[in-house]
C-alpha cells in the first residue's frame, strides 16, 4: 500500500501566524466612513397672522313696492308706518331711506302738510322733504337741501307725525307695569275704605298701612296683581301684571294713613297694593330697526285677551332687557306649525312655522316687553314664535 501525503498550497504561506490573523482582520472590516457633524438648524420664524376683520354687515336690501308714488302729501292722523307702506314693502325699513341723506338730521319728525318726493341716486331710492315755508331755494334740488329752520316755522314734537297709531298704545304706556315674584307683597296696601264702603273710586277716599315715613310719596298709583307672565318652554315665571286699578294722594300720613282718590277706572278693594307713581317721559316716537343679535322668542300673553291676535292688538314676549331688547325693535311673528297625520307613510309630520305678521316693541321690562302687532296676513295666536324679521 502507498502511502500519499497531500500538501495545501496557501498564498500566506510561510507567514507568521499573527501576522496572518491581522491580515484576514483587516480584510473583513469596512472602510472607516467620514465622521458627520450635526449642525442645529434655527428654528423657522413663524409671522403672526392679523386676527381676521370680521365680515361687515350685508346693507339691508329696501324694497320697493311696485305701485309706489313719486309724491306723497302727509296728511294729519298719519303714521310714519302708514306713509312708508305706501313705498316700501317692509314698512319699518323706512329709516333707510333717509339714513344717507345728510341733510335731514331726524327722519322721525314729519308733518302733516309735508311733500315726500322719492328718487334715486346711484340706483339707491331716497326720499326728499318739501315742507310749506322752505325758502325757495331748498325746494326743487336733485339732491335733498332740506333746512329745518324754527325761523321759517315752529313746530313741536307733539305735532309729528309718530311711528305708530298712538291710541292703540297709549294705555300702556305708562300704566301697566310688569313686577317681579314677590314684589306686590312688598308694598302698602288698602286696609279699609272711608264711610264703611265696601269699595271706593273717584272722588273718595280710604286708608292705607304699609307705607314708611322716610319712603312716603305724595302721589300713588294703585294696582292689583293680574296676568301671571310664564315662559311656555321652560315654566319660569317671568313676573306679574300690576293692572291698573287708579291714582291717589296722600292726605295725612299716619299708620293707617289716609289717601284721597284722584282717578279710578276700576273699583278699589282693600287688598290693593300702592305704588310711587313716576313721572317718566313717555316714549311717542320710535326708531325701527332689526335687532343686532338673534332673537328667538314667543307670544305669551294678549293684553285683550283674545284667542286669535290681529293688527293693532298688544301682544307680551317673554324677551326683556336681559335678552337686549329694546323699544323700536321689528320681529317677524310666524305662526307655529302644527303636528298632522300622515296618511300615506304613517306617523306624524310637523308643519314648517309660516311668517305671519310683524310686531314692534314699544315698551321693555326686565324678563318681558309689550309689543304692537303691526301687521297680520295670518291670524296669530298664544306661543306663536318671534324672531329676526
Amino acid at each position: 500500500m502507498v502511502n500519499r501525503q497531500f500538501h495545501l498550497a496557501l498564498p500566506y504561506a510561510g507567514l507568521p501566524v499573527a501576522l496572518m490573523l491581522a491580515l484576514l482582520a483587516g480584510c473583513a472590516s469596512t472602510p472607516d466612513e467620514p465622521a458627520v457633524t450635526v449642525v442645529d438648524e434655527p428654528a423657522p420664524v413663524v409671522e403672526a397672522q392679523p386676527e381676521p376683520k370680521p365680515e361687515p354687515k350685508p346693507e339691508p336690501v329696501v324694497r320697493l313696492r311696485p305701485d309706489y308714488p313719486q309724491t306723497y302729501t302727509v296728511v294729519k292722523g298719519d303714521t310714519l308706518w302708514d306713509i312708508s307702506s305706501h313705498f316700501l314693502k317692509d314698512p319699518w325699513m323706512w329709516p333707510e331711506l333717509w339714513q344717507v341723506n345728510p341733510q335731514i338730521a331726524n327722519p322721525h319728525l314729519i308733518y302733516p302738510g309735508d311733500v315726500l318726493t322719492l328718487y334715486f341716486i346711484d340706483g339707491r331710492p331716497m326720499l326728499r322733504v318739501d315742507r310749506p315755508g322752505m325758502p325757495d331755494e331748498t325746494r326743487g334740488k336733485t339732491y335733498p337741501t332740506v333746512k329745518l329752520s324754527p325761523q321759517v316755522r315752529e313746530l313741536s314734537l307733539d305735532e309729528a307725525v309718530p311711528t305708530i297709531p298712538l291710541d292703540a298704545i297709549r294705555s300702556f304706556l305708562s300704566r301697566p307695569r310688569v313686577v317681579s315674584e314677590g314684589e306686590l307683597e312688598k308694598q302698602p296696601y288698602v286696609v279699609a275704605q272711608t264711610e264703611d264702603r265696601l269699595a271706593s273710586g273717584a272722588g273718595y277716599s280710604f286708608y292705607a298701612r304699609g307705607i314708611k315715613e322716610e319712603e312716603a310719596a305724595p302721589e300713588y298709583v294703585l294696582v292689583r296683581a293680574g296676568q301671571k307672565y310664564v315662559d311656555p318652554d321652560t315654566d319660569e315665571v317671568l313676573g306679574y301684571e300690576a293692572l291698573y286699578l287708579g291714582e291717589a294722594q296722600m292726605t295725612r300720613y299716619g299708620d293707617p294713613s289716609k289717601l284721597y282718590v284722584t282717578e279710578s277706572n276700576r273699583e278699589i278693594l282693600r287688598g290693593d297694593r300702592l305704588m310711587p307713581r313716576e313721572d317718566e317721559r313717555l316714549q311717542y316716537h320710535y326708531l325701527p330697526r332689526a335687532p343686532e343679535g338673534e332673537v328667538n322668542g314667543k307670544i305669551i300673553a294678549v293684553m285683550d285677551g283674545v284667542a286669535q291676535i290681529g293688527q293693532y292688538q298688544v301682544v307680551v314676549l317673554n324677551l326683556g332687557r336681559q335678552e337686549n331688547m329694546e323699544p323700536g325693535h321689528v320681529l317677524a311673528a310666524m305662526q307655529s306649525g302644527v303636528m298632522v297625520e300622515d296618511t300615506v307613510a304613517g306617523g306624524q309630520v310637523k308643519l314648517p312655522d309660516e311668517k305671519a305678521g310683524t310686531v314692534m316693541v314699544f315698551r321693555v321690562f326686565d324678563r318681558v316687553s309689550y309689543a304692537l302687532v303691526m301687521r297680520a296676513t295670518k291670524a296669530l295666536h298664544l306661543h306663536d314664535i318671534v324672531t329676526n324679521p
